[in-house]
């Protein structure tokens, strides 16, 4: 009972993940880097901060959770994280929510799942271990799967349809953009392990199960935000688009920032689910380990749906259609597949 509600909770939270980029569709007269930049703040900074409270026991304070040192390594890998995230708004851009996020996120599973389990000295070939490399390589299968079913769908559609589905249509360029935000994403999942001294430091002054993986979250994410603050910035500067922020009328300016706030704080769901999932799976150190490709699984099943209800699977035909469904039945399937497995063991 236990791993189902686990499984849940980390299912409400990738929900929230899947629909963040929605919100900003209703973002007005701002450009890619300024309202990227404004949800980073929420999605970074401020939802994360307040995460990371809910793990202060009484009469304790957010400083005393770091008393043995800020973990820098958990930093560190948020800027490489921050790399990730920020081409990751590029892969949606060029490829659409559907396989902007399928391509990403497939990418971030498999090496997020993998390299802390091999940093850990588990050996992939035998019994545990065994079972989460089985289950990462049907998680990669749903991927390729879906994967083919958007190779099929820019094949079949003109350059019109692809225009209107998705304005920044360019399947190359996007690929490579999400294959990159991939690799560069499951550092997040590294930043967790690296910060694991926070989290039992917050159990032993009283935290709960529920939340003491929030002050960790919170640590990747302020260097994920270095990262895709400096380059927005940047573009910004180079764009010329920083009065953007000043320039819109205030009932525009409110707009952007609620949607904004919204985006981020969708965004955030998935690791604040994710923190509490976990702590349902301290029975199985399998699904523990393979609770990250979980995460990304169902952030991929997500957002293909968000993707068929905005239209962006329009104009297919039906094996189009068949592949996306079969890749989606298997990745459903990869997230089961540990518990189903570890348990006859």
């Amino acid at each position: 009972m236990n791993i189902l509600i686990g499984l849940l909770i980390i299912a409400v939270g990738s929900f929230g993940q899947s629909s963040s980029y929605v919100p900003i569709k209703k973002v007005k007269s701002w450009s890619w880097e300024s309202f990227w930049l404004v949800q980073g703040i929420f999605a970074w900074l401020v939802f994360p901060l307040l995460g990371a409270f809910l793990a202060v026991p009484t009469g304790h304070s957010l400083g005393e959770l770091y008393s043995e040192g800020i973990p820098f390594m958990s930093v560190l890998y948020g800027v490489l994280w921050g790399v990730g995230g920020l081409t990751f708004g590029l892969s949606m851009r060029y490829l659409g929510v559907a396989l902007g996020q399928s391509i990403s996120l497939g990418t971030c599973a498999a090496f997020g799942t993998l390299l802390p389990a091999l940093f850990a000295g588990t050996n992939l070939f035998r019994g545990e271990g065994l079972v989460l490399l089985a289950g990462v390589c049907i998680t990669l299968a749903g991927i390729a799967v879906i994967g083919y079913a958007g190779s099929l769908k820019a094949r079949n559609m003109s350059d019109e349809e692809k225009q209107k589905a998705i304005r920044d249509f360019a399947f190359t360029k996007g690929i490579s953009v999400a294959l990159l935000a991939g690799m560069m994403s499951a550092c997040f999942s590294l930043g967790l392990e690296a910060g694991a001294e926070v989290q039992q430091t917050a159990l032993a002054l009283g935290a709960s199960d529920l939340f003491a993986l929030n002050p960790v979250i919170l640590l990747v994410t302020l260097g994920g935000f270095c990262t895709n603050a400096a380059y927005c910035l940047w573009q910004n500067i180079k764009n010329r688009t920083g009065r953007e922020y000043f320039s819109v009328s205030v009932s525009t300016g409110v707009n952007n920032l609620l949607f904004c706030a919204l985006a981020g704080l969708l965004w955030y769901s998935q690791f604040f689910g994710l923190g509490m999932g976990k702590s349902f799976f301290t029975g199985s150190p399998v699904m523990l380990a393979f609770s990250w490709s979980i995460l990304m699984s169902l952030n991929v099943i997500f957002s293909n749906v968000w993707g068929i209800l905005l239209k962006e699977w329009n104009g297919v035909g039906r094996r189009t259609v068949t592949v996306l469904i079969a890749g989606l039945l298997i990745l459903i399937f990869s997230t089961v597949f540990p518990n189903l497995v570890n348990s006859n063991l």
